[in-house]
């Protein structure tokens, strides 16, 4: 049988935060393990800062149903890796292919990490989110594999499973690739033509009459006591802190209030810029706590009491 006994040295060597759980080496199930990929489990049991792997015992010894290992690693609620088993493990039961996953015996093909929290009130934190991406990126590179052989356990599943609950594993896999290409936080651009992602009135206006604009046009409109508000809307992949960043092009006959508004984990934030200046690049709101999912986010409002054109142009969303 094949083990992976660099599993630990691969994950220091990324910058993730290890404990060795007992003879992880030696602790296994019977039956061919050779990997190709990295399967995101979430262990549907409730994490906190103050007990962090409530799962990791079950992890360890399995359940009466299924015996342990039952994953290579947790992830606590600290993103933490509690590091189990070098070998064979029972968690991915049956493949039914997804990407580059074949079907087959999913604990042959799968190295698994069980991201300890409910998933069902209950969002992975932003410390497990980056520690199993920096875990993913690297355990793949040693694989020789790209960012399409991590996948979720409901795309692979035969039996209906639900995890990794509240993440986008597209965006996943993309922060995965961006990592092993030297990237190092999540990122977004919403353009006010980006398909789907753009919502304005009729009462915004289109202009390319400036060239400081960011791709082919932006949205123009008057102030107004209303707030009809041109929305961006992104696909935050978890709960965690981001900067928002705002391009527009200035101009003196622009607006020198124009409200943005961020719609944060702890409601609605209202900025205030100048849009007469510094224009053609980005310009940082501020950093703030959002929710992970698929919303409007980020809001130009025509809501200001200052003379001159609000524009919307493009939002920026950066993990720190």
């Amino acid at each position: 049988m094949a083990t992976i006994p660099w599993l630990v040295d691969v994950l220091r060597g990324a910058g993730v935060q290890v404990v060795v759980e007992g003879d992880w080496l030696n602790r296994m199930r019977p039956g061919s393990f050779d990997p190709i990929g990295v399967l995101w489990h979430h262990t549907a049991s409730t994490s906190s800062a103050t007990n962090p792997h409530p799962a990791l015992n079950i992890c360890i010894n399995g359940r009466s149903d299924l015996p342990g290992p039952l994953c290579q690693a947790l992830v606590d609620y600290h993103g933490v890796f509690h590091v189990i088993s070098a070998g064979r493990c029972n968690h991915a039961g049956a493949s039914g292919g997804s990407g580059p996953i074949p079907a087959g015996d999913g604990n042959t093909l799968m190295i698994g990490w069980e991201i300890d929290y409910n998933g069902v009130n209950q969002e992975m934190t932003a410390a497990q989110y980056n520690a199993s991406i920096s875990a993913t990126a690297a355990v793949l590179t040693r694989l020789g594999r790209d960012s399409s052989y991590a996948r979720g356990h409901r795309e692979t599943s035969t039996t209906g499973k639900i995890d990794p609950s509240f993440i986008d594993l597209n965006v996943m896999r993309a922060d995965v690739a961006a990592k092993m290409a030297g990237g190092t936080a999540w990122s977004s651009v919403v353009d006010n033509t980006t398909a789907g992602r753009f919502t304005a009135s009729t009462s915004w206006g289109v202009s390319s009459y400036s060239g400081q604009r960011y791709g082919a046009d932006y949205r123009y409109a008057d102030p107004v006591a209303a707030s009809d508000p041109a929305w961006y809307k992104f696909n935050v992949p978890t709960a965690g802190n981001y900067r928002v960043d705002a391009w527009w092009p200035a101009n003196s006959g622009y607006n020198s209030a124009t409200p943005y508004i961020v719609a944060t984990s702890t409601g609605n934030r209202t900025v205030y810029v100048d849009q007469r200046t510094t224009g053609g690049q980005w310009r940082t709101l501020g950093t703030y706590a959002l929710p992970a999912g698929d919303a409007n986010r980020v809001a130009v409002s025509r809501w200001s009491s200052a003379a001159g054109l609000v524009i919307a142009d493009a939002v920026r969303l950066t993990r720190v």
